[in-house]
């Protein structure tokens, strides 16, 4: 009796735990694990994980490790992932709306990324949606500012410079000022400044730290130009085939996840430009001159990809400047 017992006990472990691991899902991230945004993922995925008691466990691959950057979303439109993180303006070229957050200047504080993201969210959510793909969630990076190896003074001092293009909005500044413009995704940056492929770029204090800019460029303008944003999105077939609890789960994470992503970088801003000026980059807000310069470039960009957005361009900033 005692042996069978125990073996029924047995049994009921073995099953327990075939229960609870049935699920797994990979999600591709093209930053450090050290990165808030990778931490936000990594929390989230714990989040998911106890929610379900272990029935969906979600592992996250850091630094591009499981898919470049450019391939992370038709991994997980054709199910090679379940789950990606993309910084959205990636997705310009599909459709002008996923560069809506990258218009230079057009919400370049805290508070206008936020109701910039909630006035485009349902249009991006769609076009997604139309692609098999579910948002879950999205997280800005701090403001924009200009790293270079020599003076900026004015816009004029950028031209020549080789500089970083990483979607159409960059490639076009790079245009406007003269700059030879060069595709360098996140994770190629600090080997791209080493060997001088590229000496200047527009990008967050936090991207400066992961990559260990002090040691090849020397200049952060502090231009505040705009706030990007990732979106972290699930393929659709693969939510849908998860039970109701389970889904529940894993979008009230998603929320947690959301407000806590952009809480940790908005308190990180100011932390990220301090750790690049100890470490001997002359930091700083641009001249009047520069300033001007990059107000007047905003107003260009702004009316291209307006023109090129069309009413639903319109839609989105009329939504916007309403909140």
């Amino acid at each position: 009796m005692r042996k069978l017992a125990f073996a029924t006990a047995a049994a009921a472990v073995l099953w327990t735990g075939a229960a609870v691991a049935q699920t797994k899902w990979n999600l591709p991230s093209g930053y450090p694990a050290s990165n808030p945004h990778t931490e936000n993922l990594m929390a989230f995925a714990e989040d998911v994980k106890k929610a379900t008691g272990g029935k969906l466990e979600i592992t996250v691959h850091p630094n591009a490790s499981l898919f470049k950057v450019p391939e992370i979303k038709k991994a997980v439109q054709t199910g090679q992932a379940q789950m990606g993180e993309l910084l959205m303006s990636l997705l310009e070229n599909e459709d002008p709306i996923f560069g809506a957050d990258v218009v230079p200047f057009l919400a370049s504080s805290w508070d206008a990324a936020d109701k910039l993201w909630k006035a485009s969210r349902p249009l991006i959510e769609k076009k997604l949606a139309a692609q098999d793909l579910k948002v879950l969630y999205a997280v800005a990076w701090p403001p924009q500012g200009l790293y270079a190896k020599k003076d900026i003074n004015t816009l004029e001092d950028m031209k020549g410079l080789r500089f970083r293009a990483y979607n159409p909005g960059t490639s076009r500044i790079a245009e406007l000022v003269g700059a030879v413009p060069t595709t360098i995704q996140a994770a190629e940056v600090p080997q791209a400044a080493a060997t001088g492929v590229m000496n200047s770029f527009i990008s967050s204090g936090s991207t400066g730290y992961d990559s260990r800019i002090w040691e090849s460029l020397t200049h952060f303008y502090d231009i505040q130009a705009w706030l990007p944003k990732n979106v972290i999105f699930v393929n659709t077939r693969s939510f849908n085939g998860l039970d109701k609890a389970t889904q529940d789960a894993v979008l009230k994470a998603a929320a947690t996840a959301e407000t806590r992503g952009w809480k940790m970088m908005r308190e990180k801003t100011d932390w990220y430009v301090a750790q690049l000026k100890e470490r001997g980059m002359k930091t700083g807000a641009p001249s009047p001159e520069l300033a001007a310069g990059f107000r007047k470039l905003g107003e260009t960009l702004t009316a291209d990809w307006l023109k090129k957005a069309g009413a639903e361009g319109e839609q989105v900033v009329a939504a916007y400047k309403k909140m």
